[in-house]
């Protein structure tokens, strides 16, 4: 049940530009740990996550960006976690520390999106981005992609669809270099 709810997001997830091919990945806090997708599935294809347990070693299949989700899952109360490549998101973050939505969805669900640095798969990256998401729900880390968290995969992605949708309204209206 759980890989055909990866799937469904994965595919909107894709659909919409929000990653291609086989970037980005996805998790779901369970019972003694969360369950992420595999290092190198595409997200709009059907396949089993990995079992990531709270401590300890991490299945060599797991995403090479479990640090993250497993210290987001110890630093928040978040269940879900979306990490997307929204190009839009990425181009803000080269040159902001916090960009700002200038549309009224952007500003009211997210007025603030942090913009923290790291490099995958480190601990920095996940020190980073738990940190930043103990206070909202989405962050972009520079140069590298989008990090959305809630109590569900859905609500997660629609953070992330969310982000994208306002730097690119950013860009379109030329306003980016003005709100960041």
């Amino acid at each position: 049940m759980l890989d055909q709810e990866f799937e469904r997001i994965g595919k909107r997830l894709f659909l919409e530009g929000l990653v291609g091919a086989n970037f980005g990945n996805m998790s779901v806090r369970t019972e003694g740990g969360f369950s992420i997708t595999r290092t190198g599935a595409y997200l709009d294809a059907r396949e089993m996550p990995a079992f990531v347990p709270e401590t300890g070693d991490a299945p060599r299949e797991a995403s090479s960006e479990y640090r993250v989700h497993r210290e987001v899952y110890r630093e928040t109360p978040h269940h879900a976690i979306v990490h997307a490549h929204p190009v839009h998101a990425v181009a803000a973050s080269l040159d902001a520390d916090i960009v700002r939505p200038a549309d009224s969805e952007g500003g009211m669900l997210c007025p603030e999106i942090p913009v923290v640095r790291g490099n995958p798969g480190t601990d920095e990256i996940a020190h980073n981005v738990a940190e930043a998401l103990r206070g909202g729900h989405i962050v972009v880390v520079r140069g590298h992609g989008t990090f959305a968290a809630g109590k569900t995969l859905d609500e997660a992605y629609i953070y992330t669809s969310i982000a994208e949708y306002a730097c690119r309204i950013l860009f379109l209206s030329g306003r980016l270099s003005r709100v960041l």
